[in-house]
Protein backbone atom coordinates (compact mmCIF):
# COMPACT_ATOMS: atom_id res chain seq x y z
CA UNK A 1 0.00 0.00 0.00
CA UNK A 2 1.06 3.23 -0.84
CA UNK A 3 -0.13 6.22 1.48
CA UNK A 4 0.93 10.04 1.75
CA UNK A 5 2.27 11.75 5.21
CA UNK A 6 2.41 15.40 5.59
CA UNK A 7 1.99 18.02 7.94
CA UNK A 8 0.62 22.00 6.36
CA UNK A 9 -0.28 25.29 7.67
CA UNK A 10 -3.46 26.57 7.08
CA UNK A 11 -2.83 27.80 3.47
CA UNK A 12 -0.88 24.48 2.18
CA UNK A 13 2.83 25.09 3.74
CA UNK A 14 4.94 22.58 4.31
CA UNK A 15 8.43 23.27 4.44
CA UNK A 16 10.69 26.72 4.43
CA UNK A 17 14.79 25.96 3.39
CA UNK A 18 13.96 21.82 3.01
CA UNK A 19 12.71 21.67 6.84
CA UNK A 20 9.61 22.33 8.82
CA UNK A 21 8.97 25.58 9.28
CA UNK A 22 7.52 24.98 12.56
CA UNK A 23 8.31 22.61 15.53
CA UNK A 24 4.98 20.50 16.45
CA UNK A 25 6.57 17.33 18.88
CA UNK A 26 3.31 15.62 18.62
CA UNK A 27 3.38 15.53 14.98
CA UNK A 28 6.35 14.20 14.89
CA UNK A 29 5.69 11.43 17.63
CA UNK A 30 2.96 10.42 14.70
CA UNK A 31 5.09 10.67 12.40
CA UNK A 32 7.48 7.96 14.23
CA UNK A 33 4.43 5.85 15.40
CA UNK A 34 3.00 5.97 11.66
CA UNK A 35 6.16 5.18 9.64
CA UNK A 36 8.38 2.82 11.87
CA UNK A 37 8.84 -0.81 10.72
CA UNK A 38 8.00 0.63 6.88
CA UNK A 39 9.50 2.31 4.19
CA UNK A 40 9.51 5.86 4.02
CA UNK A 41 10.12 7.86 0.14
CA UNK A 42 11.49 10.86 0.46
CA UNK A 43 13.12 13.10 -2.60
CA UNK A 44 17.28 14.18 -1.67
CA UNK A 45 16.71 17.74 -0.60
CA UNK A 46 14.62 16.25 2.02
CA UNK A 47 16.71 13.50 3.05
CA UNK A 48 19.56 16.85 3.15
CA UNK A 49 17.41 18.58 5.16
CA UNK A 50 17.20 15.84 8.26
CA UNK A 51 20.58 15.52 8.37
CA UNK A 52 21.27 13.18 5.59
CA UNK A 53 20.73 10.48 8.36
CA UNK A 54 18.24 7.86 7.62
CA UNK A 55 15.13 7.48 10.77
CA UNK A 56 15.79 4.01 12.86
CA UNK A 57 13.60 1.07 12.59
CA UNK A 58 12.30 2.08 8.66
CA UNK A 59 13.66 1.86 5.40
CA UNK A 60 14.14 4.63 3.54
CA UNK A 61 14.59 5.20 0.08
CA UNK A 62 15.33 8.69 -1.16
CA UNK A 63 14.37 9.82 -5.13
CA UNK A 64 17.23 11.22 -7.04
CA UNK A 65 17.50 12.32 -10.86
CA UNK A 66 21.35 11.96 -10.04
CA UNK A 67 22.93 8.52 -11.14
CA UNK A 68 25.79 8.47 -8.90
CA UNK A 69 23.97 9.92 -5.44
CA UNK A 70 24.71 7.47 -2.61
CA UNK A 71 24.08 7.89 1.24
CA UNK A 72 24.76 5.35 3.87
CA UNK A 73 22.03 3.18 5.14
CA UNK A 74 19.45 3.98 2.19
CA UNK A 75 18.16 2.83 -0.92
CA UNK A 76 18.28 4.79 -3.64
CA UNK A 77 15.46 4.88 -6.23
CA UNK A 78 15.77 7.68 -9.54
CA UNK A 79 12.06 6.62 -11.22
CA UNK A 80 8.28 6.62 -9.86
CA UNK A 81 8.17 3.26 -11.45
CA UNK A 82 10.80 2.06 -8.89
CA UNK A 83 9.72 3.03 -6.52
CA UNK A 84 6.06 1.31 -6.92
CA UNK A 85 7.34 -2.12 -8.08
CA UNK A 86 8.91 -1.44 -4.76
CA UNK A 87 5.87 -0.62 -3.09
CA UNK A 88 3.99 -3.84 -4.80
CA UNK A 89 6.71 -6.34 -3.33
CA UNK A 90 6.57 -4.59 0.43
CA UNK A 91 4.45 -6.07 2.80
CA UNK A 92 3.71 -2.89 4.86
CA UNK A 93 3.01 0.53 3.89
CA UNK A 94 5.10 2.98 1.89
CA UNK A 95 4.82 6.31 3.17
CA UNK A 96 5.52 9.22 0.95
CA UNK A 97 7.17 11.80 3.05
CA UNK A 98 8.45 14.71 0.85
CA UNK A 99 9.14 17.26 -0.30
CA UNK A 100 6.63 19.07 -2.55
CA UNK A 101 7.36 17.19 -6.08
CA UNK A 102 7.90 13.76 -4.47
CA UNK A 103 4.37 14.23 -3.77
CA UNK A 104 2.58 15.41 -6.83
CA UNK A 105 4.42 12.76 -8.46
CA UNK A 106 3.05 9.92 -6.02
CA UNK A 107 -0.23 11.67 -5.28
CA UNK A 108 -2.07 9.48 -8.27
CA UNK A 109 -0.77 6.07 -6.83
CA UNK A 110 -1.83 6.63 -3.22
CA UNK A 111 -4.40 4.47 -1.11
CA UNK A 112 -4.50 6.89 2.18
CA UNK A 113 -3.42 10.17 2.86
CA UNK A 114 -2.53 11.13 6.59
CA UNK A 115 -2.43 14.91 6.71
CA UNK A 116 -1.90 17.12 10.11
CA UNK A 117 -3.18 20.34 9.18
CA UNK A 118 -2.15 23.37 12.07
CA UNK A 119 -4.47 26.02 12.23
CA UNK A 120 -1.66 28.52 11.64
CA UNK A 121 0.13 30.01 8.89
CA UNK A 122 4.05 30.14 8.51
CA UNK A 123 6.40 31.77 6.20
CA UNK A 124 7.81 28.93 4.04
CA UNK A 125 9.35 28.23 0.26
CA UNK A 126 7.62 25.02 -0.38
CA UNK A 127 3.60 24.13 -0.65
CA UNK A 128 1.63 20.69 -0.65
CA UNK A 129 0.56 20.36 -3.88
CA UNK A 130 -3.42 20.70 -5.26
CA UNK A 131 -5.03 17.90 -4.16
CA UNK A 132 -8.30 16.66 -6.05
CA UNK A 133 -10.21 16.08 -2.72
CA UNK A 134 -13.52 14.77 -4.21
CA UNK A 135 -11.69 11.49 -4.90
CA UNK A 136 -11.05 11.12 -1.36
CA UNK A 137 -12.86 10.54 1.96
CA UNK A 138 -12.60 11.94 5.38
CA UNK A 139 -12.16 8.63 7.28
CA UNK A 140 -10.60 10.02 11.16
CA UNK A 141 -10.67 13.05 12.38
CA UNK A 142 -8.58 13.74 15.81
CA UNK A 143 -7.78 17.06 17.40
CA UNK A 144 -4.59 17.45 18.74
CA UNK A 145 -3.40 18.25 21.85
CA UNK A 146 -2.05 22.01 23.05
CA UNK A 147 0.44 22.08 25.62
CA UNK A 148 3.79 24.08 26.46
CA UNK A 149 5.76 21.69 23.80
CA UNK A 150 2.68 21.95 21.15
CA UNK A 151 2.05 25.60 21.07
CA UNK A 152 -0.08 25.06 18.12
CA UNK A 153 -3.51 24.28 17.37
CA UNK A 154 -3.65 21.44 14.70
CA UNK A 155 -5.88 18.33 14.19
CA UNK A 156 -4.69 14.91 12.27
CA UNK A 157 -6.54 13.52 9.24
CA UNK A 158 -7.23 10.63 7.46
CA UNK A 159 -8.50 10.11 4.32
CA UNK A 160 -9.14 7.44 1.63
CA UNK A 161 -9.37 6.94 -1.57
CA UNK A 162 -12.93 6.66 -3.21
CA UNK A 163 -12.79 4.04 -4.99
CA UNK A 164 -14.05 4.50 -8.81
CA UNK A 165 -17.51 3.51 -9.51
CA UNK A 166 -18.72 3.04 -14.16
Amino acid sequence: MLAAIWAQDEQGTIGKENRLPWHLPNDLKFFKQMTEDNTIVMGRKTFEGMGSRPLPNRQTIVMTKDKGYQAEGVNVAHTVAEVLDYAKTFSGITFIAGGSAIYKDFLPYCDVLYRTVLHHTFDGDTKFPDVSWENWTLINLSEGVQDEENTYAYQFETYQRKVATE
